[in-house]
């Protein structure tokens, strides 16, 4: 029996653009149809141009009810269904904001630029939770802390935490420089849950192992808690058809890139990597299923994915 593949909705960001040019947006992919349409084109000049990696746009996606939660570097929107804004929230300690995830009424925030995750109050609006890693001596910890006060860390980025997930057991993060999925349980107590390859995003516990973005080897990998592993290689264009947009490219962008990622049916996996494509891996029969390009510019990536719940 053929399975209708899903719609996903994606964010992207274009590392090095500037001022008046686009920076990303959101988008909207049927791969059943095999198509995306740009329903928001994120072009601002409240962008700040020192952002971390010359990343500029739309980071994280989530969803409460009839809102979607979308983070940029340092403002959180909520946005109804037909993608107006409805509100914005910043707070001091909201800086190079990644992934954002929702879990019993609070929206978990990473926030790279303070080595931390914030949490927002969904039924007050309000940011009240802060935690900030820290590893003195080779060992994990961390202390949390009121974001409404001035008594929180001072900007630090050891880490670069890029990906937050939330479940009952608990709290998990990673970064780039991490070198593990960490999780955060209710005392506060940090410890690896595993190992990871230094240079990974989106890493997250799932079925019975880890799934991650291997950035650094391009692919999207996972791995089961007995070891067995599986590993799709990122899709990459011949460079001919690739655009490049009048800036020196290779020092901010390369083709390949992974970053983005969701599951669907505890089955599929579905990635994003630059220039901006989307790519469906059935983990059942090791193939990819589907994938959309929705930029050949080599500056746009994909950043935040999930499937589509309406």
């Amino acid at each position: 029996m053929s399975i209708q593949l899903p719609t996903v909705i994606a964010t992207s960001v274009v590392r090095g653009s500037q001022q008046g040019e686009s920076h990303g947006g959101i988008y909207l992919v049927d791969f059943h149809a095999r198509t995306g349409e740009q329903v928001v084109d994120w072009n601002t000049s409240k962008i700040d141009f020192t952002g971390r990696g010359a990343d500029r746009g739309l980071r994280g996606i989530a969803f409460d009810s009839d809102d979607i939660w979308i983070a940029a570097s340092d403002e959180l929107y909520r946005y109804d269904r037909n993608f107006e804004i409805r509100e914005s929230f910043r707070n001091r300690y909201l800086k190079h904001c990644h992934e954002i995830c929702i879990k019993d009424g609070y929206l978990f925030l990473t926030s790279t630029g303070f080595d931390s995750l914030l949490g927002f109050n969904l039924a007050e609006r309000r940011f009240d939770w802060a935690f900030h890693l820290q590893r003195p001596y080779d060992a994990w910890s961390g202390f949390a802390y009121d974001p409404r006060t001035d008594v929180g860390p001072a900007p630090v980025n050891d880490f670069h935490i890029n990906m937050v997930h939330v479940d009952d057991r608990g709290i998990f993060l990673s970064g780039l420089k991490t070198g593990a999925l960490l999780h955060v349980n209710g005392q506060r107590e940090v410890s690896p849950f595993c190992d990871m390859p230094t240079g990974t995003h989106n890493a997250r516990p799932w079925r019975d192992g880890v799934l991650f973005n291997d950035t650094a080897s391009d692919c999207v990998r996972y791995v089961a808690r007995n070891g067995a592993e599986k590993a799709f290689k990122v899709h990459t264009y011949d460079e001919s058809d690739l655009q490049f947009m009048g800036v020196d490219d290779s020092k901010v962008a390369r083709q390949g890139f992974g970053r983005g990622l969701t599951t669907w049916m505890d089955r599929f996996v579905i990635g994003g990597s630059s220039p901006s494509t989307i790519s469906i891996y059935d983990l059942a029969t090791n193939q990819r299923v589907g994938f959309v390009n929705l930029s050949m510019d080599i500056r746009n990536a994909i950043h935040g994915l999930e499937v589509w719940p309406y």
